[in-house]
């Protein structure tokens, strides 16, 4: 049953979808920690939980009303909106800032997640010494990841797959960056630059009703590529959500403990002070994207200096980050009273 939403309801979820796709395009940031904040993470996973084989059924049998009421898709609908907008403008001006402001804009990121950590764990009554255990497992693996070197490059197709149903958990496991995943599983830039890249040559081609692109085996390799890496995705999107509903209902208190544990993990991913580190070819050389970029491989983090006037103005920014997520929180309590 769809929950009735007021007009400004709506616009919020679109806001809130804005949000979480801009969170997604940061490697480090999750936007599964924005859905947790923001008071619609349970919805959200339950609606995913909807696309099962009933919804197949109805979209088979053209019933697409029922097929819309069942899948919640007034509230997936406005939430996909927002973060197709995002993709368009904040995202755009997230990549413009992380250009020029990079120390800032992770240090705001930094603060945030340690305003949601707050958040979250204000909202968190009756700690037992097993809520706690969980936790200390999710800082951890938490921890663990964000220390965890590269692998190389793998295009075979089954793996690829897999970074799919891996990749997509950044959506869904808030403190799990999809972004920061791939890079460790070597295939950032093969999934998430090449093969993109190969998709929007191949669109201008077709709109120019050039298809010469039919013999050229590479971008053939790179298109197959990404097909098989958005099954995956759709198919880790679909199988999370149904896992993370099953234990959301029978172990909330230990899955919420767990969560909270790996956000707070997951710190070490989002650590301003650091120097990017660059993928290389095999004559030694950068590798640039489409748009002559360099493009990232890892991060090599180091401890601020205090005596340094940026240090000082980063370390503001991070309040600024914890301000804003507790005024959101504020406002959605506000909002729901």
């Amino acid at each position: 049953m769809q929950q009735t939403r007021t007009f400004s309801d709506k616009v919020f979820l679109v806001l809130k979808g804005l949000a979480m796709g801009a969170a997604n395009k940061v490697p480090g940031v999750s936007g599964g920690v924005v859905a947790f904040v923001a008071g619609f993470y349970e919805e959200f996973i339950y609606s995913l939980q909807k696309i099962n084989f009933k919804a197949f059924k109805l979209l088979i049998n053209g019933r697409f009303k029922s097929l819309y009421y069942y899948v919640n898709g007034k509230f997936l609908s406005l939430l996909i909106l927002g973060m197709v907008i995002s993709y368009f403008s904040v995202s755009q001006l997230l990549d413009y800032l992380i250009v020029h402001f990079e120390l800032y804009v992770w240090a705001s990121f930094f603060g945030m997640i340690i305003g949601s950590i707050y958040y979250i764990s204000k909202e968190f009554k009756n700690w037992s010494r097993r809520s706690i255990s969980f936790m200390m497992m999710g800082i951890v693996a938490g921890i663990a990841i964000s220390f965890l070197e590269p692998a190389r490059e793998n295009d075979n197709l089954w793996f690829v797959f897999i970074c799919g149903i891996i990749g997509v958990s950044g959506m869904t496991l808030p403190g799990l960056s999809g972004s920061f995943i791939l890079i460790l599983l070597g295939n950032y830039v093969l999934l998430l630059v090449d093969s993109v890249n190969a998709l929007y040559d191949t669109i201008k081609d077709v709109l120019l009703m050039d298809f010469s692109f039919v013999d050229n085996s590479e971008r053939i390799r790179l298109l197959q590529v990404l097909l098989v890496f958005s099954l995956g995705s759709l198919a880790g999107l679909v199988s999370l959500s149904h896992l993370l509903g099953f234990v959301l209902k029978r172990y909330k208190k230990e899955t919420y403990s767990v969560i909270i544990g790996f956000i707070t993990g997951s710190l070490g991913v989002v650590w301003p002070w650091k120097e990017k580190m660059y993928k290389l070819n095999a004559q030694g050389e950068f590798r640039l994207d489409l748009h002559g970029n360099k493009v990232l491989d890892n991060y090599d983090r180091y401890f601020p200096v205090f005596t340094n006037s940026e240090t000082w103005i980063a370390i503001f920014f991070i309040f600024i980050g914890i301000i804003i997520v507790l005024g959101l929180g504020w406002f959605e309590n506000r909002d729901k009273a």
